[in-house]
């Protein structure tokens, strides 16, 4: 009778699970390579070998997607400002998760059309935070800048400033992660981890090898989607 006692309390706990207290923090790791991204003052080389700082690195994520293996998938229509120089925007709290096993995660890099066609808004949204086009009236989705002896622009810099919705320039990519193991949210385990790794040297690789010398400044459609190609996969699953 005790055995059958606990089996009933745990089914009750089950039937009874509280998604009010169930959190996935998501944080991002920034990396050039395999070393740790640092601002104005490492020297990282690209593919080509030429020699290059960050003095800027940061992007939009949104539209959220929790892949649950027996279809009740967590979604939120939400966007995220994730800048290098602001630490508290590198971990993403998602609270209220469903119960259940989560084999991957998905999101865009990038603002979606609605959000875009909306105007400056507030929060992540908010022209504050330096990723608003006001003569072109949307977002720029991932900005990289620094410094490169290769570069022909005044003071060696390079500007990467990423954007735009609308075809043939569409720049919003689709990422989706694979997790090695489940993510389980359950009745104990309500407080779960994912750990990204976002490669700022692949914005510079793979397809398109970039090359200083002939181009340090995208900051308009030419050359956009070819940057955006190059971004869709820096990010991956650690443990």
């Amino acid at each position: 009778m005790a055995i059958l006692g606990v089996a009933m309390s745990f089914s009750n706990r089950s039937q009874n699970y509280d998604s009010e207290n169930s959190h996935v923090t998501i944080s991002f790791n920034h990396f050039v390579g395999n070393d740790k991204l640092k601002l104005d003052s490492i020297i990282y080389k690209n593919d080509l070998g030429q020699s290059f700082t960050i003095e800027n690195f940061k992007y939009y994520i949104s539209n959220i997607h929790l892949k649950n293996t027996n279809g009740k998938d967590f979604n939120l229509n939400e966007t995220f400002f994730i800048n290098e120089d602001e630490e508290t925007t590198k971990q993403i709290n998602l609270k209220t998760i469903p119960k259940g096993e989560y084999t991957s995660i998905e999101f865009i890099i990038g603002v979606d059309s609605i959000h875009n066609c909306s105007g400056a808004q507030s929060g992540a949204l908010d022209p504050v935070n330096a990723m608003f086009w006001a003569w072109n009236t949307g977002y720029i989705f991932l900005k990289l800048e620094g410094k490169a002896p290769a570069s022909k622009s005044p003071g060696h810099v390079f500007e990467f400033h990423i954007g735009g919705y609308k075809q043939p320039n569409n720049c919003i990519r689709k990422v989706k992660l694979e997790f090695k193991n489940k993510l389980i949210v359950n009745d104990i385990l309500k407080n779960q981890k994912i750990n990204i790794k976002v490669d700022g040297l692949e914005i510079l690789k793979k397809p398109t090898s970039i090359n200083f010398e002939k181009l340090s400044s995208v900051v308009d459609h030419n050359n956009a989607t070819m940057i955006a190609d190059n971004y869709s996969d820096m990010f991956t699953i650690i443990d």
